[in-house]
Parts: C-alpha cells; structure tokens; sequence
C-alpha cells in the first residue's frame, strides 16, 4: 500500500508537518508524564484508525519500557486494573475529546475534574495540546493513507524532516 501523497513531498506540506512536529516536541518536552503521553496518543489513534499513527505510539511506548500488558489493554482501559487513576483521567478526557464529532457533548465536568485532581495547570494544557496535536495528525494519516507496520521505534524525527 501506497500514500495518496507524502505530506513532506513538497513545500507547503513540509512547512506544516515540520510545524506540527515543533508543537509535538514543546508538549513531549512538558512536564506531562511521558508514559502518559503514548498512552493518550495510542488510544486516541486506536479510535481514529489511523494504523500508522497506532504503530508509532504503539513500539515508541514500547522502546521506552511500557508493558505489552499495558499496551495491549489501552484500548479496554475501562475494564482493566493496569492504569493509574492519573492514567485513567488522561485516557478519559483523550476518548471524550477524540469523539466530540460522535454526537457527544464533549468533555464531561466528571472527567474535566479528574485531570485537574491529578495534573497541574501546565500538565492539563499539554494534555489538552496532546490530544488536538493526535487528532490532527490522526486526520493526516488517515486522509492521505498512511499505513502502519514498518516504524522503527524512535524514528519520528526522522520522518517529520
């Protein structure tokens, strides 16, 4: 399988991929619990199917040291005892706010204040920045078909140009 295109083909996508990965690097350099983050990422990519997006979160979480245990139950978080209650809170408010195109109301006041109880106003932010960054990314991978299966863990610099 083959992309419709390459974002980084040519000028105008060059200059948008190389943008979105210097905002992806601000979050990834925040105080916001690395685990957490290719855990919020993973997930929200699982629910937009994009399988390139799912296999960079999926061997970079993996590289860092996450358990297969963990990564294999992201996807049922709800009915699985492997996960902080900080973890739970992030993977809440990814699925809430992946899906408010799914006729949902959006984030919950329930779930909005369990991310505050467990995480600091920068660390909210860069969670809230988290998810807009996957979902937006998430949308490139699909539209343009990006497939998963050949990334290399720790590789994402590489690809972002």
């Amino acid at each position: 399988m083959e992309p419709r295109m390459s974002l980084f083909a040519n000028e105008t996508g060059a200059k948008i991929g190389k943008r979105i990965f210097a905002v992806s690097q601000v979050i990834h350099e925040s105080a916001l619990p690395k685990p957490t983050q290719e855990l919020v990422q993973l997930r929200a990519s699982q629910i937009n199917g994009c399988g390139f997006c799912v296999d960079i979160h999926g061997k970079d979480a993996a590289a860092a040291g996450e358990t297969a245990t963990r990564l294999n139950l992201v996807a049922a978080w709800r009915h699985s005892n492997v996960f902080t209650e900080a973890e739970r809170a992030a993977l809440a408010l990814a699925e809430e706010g992946t899906r408010i195109g799914d006729g949902r109301e959006g984030v919950s006041d329930e779930t909005w204040d369990q991310v505050r109880k467990h995480y600091d106003e920068d660390q909210a932010i860069a969670l809230v920045a988290l998810i807009a960054m996957i979902n937006a990314t998430n949308r490139l991978g699909v539209i343009l078909d990006n497939v998963g299966g050949a990334y290399e863990p720790g590789n994402l610099a590489t690809i972002a140009g």
